[in-house]
């Protein structure tokens, strides 16, 4: 839950989705790759280390308040105790992962993960904005017993970064490995729709607690990946939120208030049968048309995103709470133009033309004041980059007047 972990392991991330995707382009011609939905994954992603390093202080000072108040045992930190820590986060997040399909108000966050019909690594970094903030408390036992916020965030890291690897085609059965420890084989088992696979093995390192409780399954036939009702967008902020409005309307068809708040504890099949929105038939997978020259555009605009999230994340203390708050919106509204362009969205255009003229004051207002050099490099590559971004999307728009093209396959 602390992002710093995650800042350097960030080219590593860039480098393996990079050579599973070759790997995938050489051997099967990119067929499990898909331009839209892995940079979707990715904005997704990034989105998300963004919202974790505005709570990550929230989320510490709580953990250590209650350490320092309420700790049962002091235990400090060895080898030992992170191992034992990582065994009781572990089997803690089985149940904070396992209510998160089986309570409306978790999966409503959690869906995010599961919303791409593909499976590959770029999928792993594809997470909600604030499924942290609301799992937290489930992890409050692990201040009680006496772990400190060192031993915490360690085991934390460990258990997250080891569900990255996980999510591949590449590796198929792992012998013993798999009797105790979760593994690319059983995680994609609980990525499919197939009836037989929904909602099983939630662990996230030890494949125990899944056989411990009954949820496990192994793979046999290939699954089908997404939700049971296909997300069709790549809107990252919508992601986020589509189903909570899915629950606002389904509390309008229950009658008392008894019910309506008792929609938040049901599952999402109860939300599904309450407005009728089950799929039929074959899953198809959503596509959309994005131009060669677009491509090219919003890969340029994520590497700069991804060199942006890294500066973020590094300098977050550095930075001032208006700062914080300004970037973490430019940050999010960038994820945003991204899918609107990828969506072909009327509205997409202006939105990035004024995200480029909202960039250049905040950017250069802040490394003035902040850091060296300003007026050296700074100030003239953001404007030049800036001129020529708005050109590019401003031709793109009055040649594509809003066109909007999108299919299944």
């Amino acid at each position: 839950m602390n992002p710093n972990y995650i800042l350097f392991a960030i080219p590593f991330f860039l480098l393996t989705v990079g050579g599973e995707w070759l790997h995938n382009f050489l051997k099967k011609g990119g067929k499990d790759f898909n331009f839209e939905d892995t940079l979707t994954n990715l904005n997704l992603g990034i989105g998300s280390q963004a919202t974790n390093a505005l709570a990550k202080a929230f989320i510490l000072m709580i953990y250590a308040w209650a350490w320092e108040n309420f700790a049962i045992w002091n235990i400090e930190l060895s080898w030992w105790s992170f191992i034992l820590c990582v065994i009781v986060f572990d089997y803690l997040y089985y149940w904070a992962h396992r209510w998160g399909h089986e309570w409306n108000i978790f999966w409503g966050a959690h869906i995010v993960h599961h919303q791409s019909q593909e499976y590959n690594l770029s999928v792993a970094l594809r997470q909600s904005w604030f499924h942290n903030l609301l799992a937290f408390p489930i992890f409050l036992p692990l201040p009680f017993i006496g772990f400190d916020p060192m031993t915490f965030a360690a085991a934390a890291g460990f258990v997250t970064l080891y569900q990255y690897w996980i999510h591949t085609k590449l590796i198929h059965r792992m012998g013993w490995f798999e009797e105790v420890f979760n593994s690319p084989g059983h995680h994609r088992v609980h990525h499919a729709t197939n009836s037989k696979y929904l909602d099983r093995n939630y662990a996230a390192v030890f494949i125990l607690w899944d056989r411990l409780h009954g949820t496990f399954v192994r793979e046999e036939e290939e699954p089908e990946y997404g939700i049971t009702v296909p997300f069709n967008s790549w809107n990252p902020v919508w992601a986020n939120f589509h189903f909570y409005v899915e629950m606002w309307e389904g509390s309008k068809r229950l009658g008392s208030i008894k019910d309506k708040l008792a929609l938040i504890f049901r599952g999402p099949e109860y939300l599904g049968d309450l407005l009728n929105s089950k799929t039929t038939g074959p899953m198809k997978k959503y596509r959309t048309e994005t131009p060669t020259h677009l491509k090219f555009y919003i890969t340029l605009n994520f590497l700069l995103l991804t060199y942006f999230i890294v500066a973020f994340m590094g300098h977050f203390d550095d930075l001032t709470t208006l700062y914080q708050w300004a970037f973490f919106l430019l940050i999010c509204l960038t994820t945003l133009t991204m899918g609107g362009l990828m969506e072909r969205k009327k509205w997409t255009h202006w939105v990035e033309l004024a995200r480029l003229v909202l960039f250049l004051p905040i950017y250069n207002l802040c490394y003035y004041q902040h850091f060296q050099e300003w007026f050296v490099w700074v100030l003239p590559l953001s404007v030049g980059c800036a001129i020529l971004f708005g050109v590019w999307v401003f031709l793109d728009g009055f040649k594509s007047a809003g066109r909007q093209t999108s299919y299944s396959e």
